[in-house]
């Protein structure tokens, strides 16, 4: 009987563990993306204030976006983890209850900690779209080769890249830069259908130019923008907190090309 009562106790104390380690990485994970959420708002309002009239759509676009992003990480958050968390309450009933048997109660430990693993990953996976760890860790350049190494991966599409990037942008714009080009990407395979894809970057005589190509069914430029869809306006808001200058050049059935100028003393 004591070695049961004893048995029973280091299962319930398990399970505690692992109930105070998830709602430990929930908190934790609010709280993180909040603090984003608010720090990346306030960032674009600032920029935003700068030019009154001729920031309003781009002000629009931003709020937009991150309205968006609200939603999705709010949706994340409760497909990835809070119904989770609701099947580890339904075992940990069951194992309180003390009407399981001891293989039953392992049983149930073990789903417990199938769940705790799949949250690990689920929050990771998130925190990485917010932010991708290796741009943290790594800057621009590793992080966008990383991008584009993954849409080459999938051996649908072809990437190709030539990067010549020196000046030090802050984390805030190097973010911004890595999102636009992400776009980019998303657009060529979403809406163009493209199968080849090159990304130029040079940093020189106080310039920096992007340059993006892909092959896809292209667009007419002026019914784009008019049209004001919500990727190409994301792209164009983050070009203004840039304080960069964006020509496109497309046409039907002949693909898209995207170019972005930034001079160096814009970036203050």
């Amino acid at each position: 009987m004591e070695e049961f009562l004893s048995e029973e106790n280091k299962v319930i104390h398990i399970v505690f563990s692992a109930i105070f380690l998830l709602l430990f990485m929930v908190v934790a994970l609010i709280l993180f993306f909040r603090f984003a959420r608010n720090k990346i708002i306030e960032k674009e309002l600032e920029k935003s204030a700068i030019k009154l009239e001729g920031q309003k759509k781009i002000l629009h676009a931003t709020i937009e976006t991150q309205e968006r992003e609200r939603k999705r990480i709010a949706q994340d958050l409760h497909d990835a983890i809070s119904a989770k968390l609701n099947v580890v309450s339904l075992h940990v009933n069951m194992l309180l209850d003390g009407s399981l048997t001891v293989s039953e109660q392992q049983e149930s430990l073990s789903n417990v900690m199938g769940v705790t693993t799949t949250v690990l990953e689920s929050s990771r996976q998130i925190a990485h779209d917010l932010l991708p760890p290796i741009l943290e860790k790594f800057g621009l350049v590793e992080a966008l080769k990383e991008l584009l190494a993954e849409f080459g991966a999938t051996k649908k599409v072809v990437t190709q890249h030539n990067i010549n990037y020196l000046t030090s942008l802050t984390k805030n714009q190097e973010l911004h830069l890595f999102r636009i080009v992400q776009e980019l990407l998303n657009n060529s395979i979403r809406h163009g259908k493209a199968t080849l894809m090159r990304l130029e970057l040079h940093d020189a005589e106080g310039v920096m130019k992007l340059r993006y190509k892909d092959n896809g069914k292209g667009f007419i430029v002026k019914q784009a923008l008019n049209e004001g869809g919500l990727g190409l306006k994301n792209i164009k808001s983050r070009v203004a907190i840039l304080n960069g200058v964006l020509h496109i050049k497309s046409n039907l059935n002949q693909g898209a090309a995207f170019t972005i100028n930034i001079k160096h003393n814009s970036y203050e």
